[in-house]
C-alpha cells in the first residue's frame, strides 16, 4: 500500500512580540494517527489553520508527498478539517448533509442506531452533543487522504468517543489522521506518535515520561 505524506515545516507566526509557532515542524502520514498535544493558548488550533491554508503565518511550507500546497482547504479529496465550532449550516436536514459528503445513512446508523429516526430532521434539532457527532462522523468517513480533528470529544458521550475512537482505528487504513483534544488521554491511546507543542515549538515524542517532563501532563 502506497503511504502518503503531509509534512508542515518552518512554520513562524507572531503576534507583536508573542511569538505563538516558531519555527515548527510536523508529520503525519496514512495509515497512522498522530496526536497534537498542548496547554490552551499554546497554538495547535492556529496550527491546523496554517496546515489547512486559512491560517496567515509569517512563513509556511505545507508539502504533500513533497508537492507544496498552499490553499489544501481548496483540495478536499487531499484534506478534511473538522474544527472546534459547528461548521455544518444549522438548517440542513441530515439527508441532505449525507448526500452532500455521499455517505450512507445506514451505516451511520448501525453505529448510533438513536438516529434511525432522524434522516429528515435538521441539524440545529439535535443535541449538542448529536450534532458533534454527525460533523466528527462525516469528516472521518469522508474520500480524502488526510483528517485534522480539533477537539472532536467535545459534547460527546463516553460512549459515542468510544465508538469514535473504533471509527478512527477502522479508517486509519485508508486515511492519516491529526488529532488534539483536551482529553488527552483518548489522543495518546489512539496515537501511533505523538507531538507537543511547547513555547512556540513542537516536539515529537512517543515516551508518556517525556510528556510529563515537557509539562503537559502528570500519568
Amino acid at each position: 500500500m502506497i503511504v502518503h505524506k503531509l509534512e508542515a515545516d518552518s512554520i513562524t507566526l507572531a503576534y507583536g512580540n508573542r511569538a505563538i509557532l516558531s519555527d515548527v515542524y510536523i508529520k503525519f502520514e496514512t495509515g497512522k494517527v498522530t496526536g497534537l498535544l498542548g496547554r490552551n493558548g499554546n497554538g495547535k488550533t492556529t496550527l491546523m489553520n496554517v496546515i489547512y491554508g486559512i491560517g496567515k503565518p509569517h512563513y509556511k511550507s505545507i508539502r504533500f508527498d513533497g508537492v507544496t500546497v498552499n490553499d489544501a482547504f481548496k483540495r478536499p479529496e487531499l484534506i478534511l478539517y473538522l474544527p472546534q465550532f459547528n461548521f455544518i449550516p444549522s438548517g440542513l436536514t441530515l439527508k441532505t448533509i449525507f448526500q452532500d459528503f455521499k455517505l450512507d445513512f445506514t451505516a451511520f446508523v448501525s453505529y448510533f442506531p438513536e438516529f434511525s429516526q432522524k434522516w429528515k430532521n435538521t441539524i440545529k434539532s439535535l443535541s449538542g452533543g448529536q450534532r458533534r457527532l454527525v460533523e466528527v462522523y462525516v469528516i472521518i468517513k469522508s474520500r480524502t487522504q488526510f483528517v485534522m480533528l480539533d477537539e472532536p470529544f467535545s459534547h460527546l458521550s463516553p460512549i459515542m468517543i468510544e465508538t469514535i475512537l473504533k471509527l478512527i482505528e477502522e479508517e486509519r487504513v485508508n486515511k492519516g489522521f491529526l488529532i488534539t483534544d483536551h482529553l488527552y488521554r483518548n489522543v495518546i491511546a489512539v496515537s501511533d506518535d505523538i507531538y507537543v507543542l511547547v513555547n512556540g515549538k513542537t516536539h515529537f515524542t512517543k515516551d508518556i515520561k517525556e510528556i510529563e517532563f515537557l509539562g503537559y501532563a502528570k500519568f
